[in-house]
């Protein structure tokens, strides 16, 4: 009887089919990059709650419509490889699906994007410096997205589990750099503690087998890096 996965191991191999198209698929890192960007700018924009999910709504569905895509192509070439007329159809119709919600896309960025960029409002980096949740989100999300793109890069191990660098370290780390960022020096102790509290998840990811210390260093670094860079980029006031 086969044993039931747990939780990990399906988030893992969800994950693992994501990151597999993105390595095999030039247009599905096209469309990520373009994603990555337009979710950037549209955080400093004043979207409406339903502008934001409209926008996360239209992303997604390009995404998993180039994910569909490059699923229904596998299947068909697992079955065959000679050419028949009926595989190039539906790998058209598959195509077809990606361009129509590509085409979309574009049009909703366009209205929900460039009238709000064309308003008289401050600048985008004004707008960083008075907005220090959006800073913090902006962090979080480029600390995951550089390390997925780290670990696709170097092919070691997955967002969740293994590799280099350590995720959960990177993440730690960027969390507890933050913390430091806006408290300390007036409120050393909690700089202290949550300095304590990463380096504790970081261990345990050495005492699990799951890195070991070199990766959880190299996650640890790579976390506050990216904090402290993304931080000066903005040239946030703390």
């Amino acid at each position: 009887m086969k044993q039931r996965r747990s939780l990990l191991e399906s988030f893992n191999s969800a994950i693992d089919g994501f990151v597999y198209t993105l390595k095999t698929q030039k247009n599905m890192r096209i469309h990520f990059l373009i994603a990555a960007i337009v979710f950037i700018i549209s955080l400093f924009l004043k979207l409406t709650r339903v502008e934001f999910i409209i926008l996360c709504c239209t992303v997604t569905l390009v995404l998993v419509a180039e994910m569909l895509n490059t699923a229904v192509e596998l299947i068909i070439d697992m079955f065959t490889k000679e050419y028949h007329h009926l595989a190039k159809i539906i790998k058209d119709i598959s195509a077809g699906i990606v361009f129509i919600c590509s085409v979309n896309a574009v049009l909703v960025g366009y209205l929900l994007l460039v009238y709000s960029l064309q308003s008289p409002a401050k600048s985008v980096i004004d707008k960083a410096k008075g907005s220090t949740y959006h800073i913090v989100f902006i962090v979080l999300i480029g600390v995951l997205m550089a390390t997925l793109i780290t670990k696709i890069f170097l092919k070691r191990g997955t967002v969740l589990h293994g590799g280099m660098p350590s995720g959960h370290s990177a993440l730690a780390f960027a969390i507890a750099t933050i913390i430091i960022l806006l408290t300390f020096p007036n409120k050393p102790i909690i700089a202290a503690l949550v300095f304590l509290l990463a380096s504790m998840i970081a261990r345990s990811r050495v005492k699990r087998h799951i890195h070991t210390w070199w990766e959880v260093i190299m996650g640890a670094v790579f976390g506050a890096t990216v904090t402290l860079l993304i931080f000066q980029i903005l040239s946030v006031k703390i």
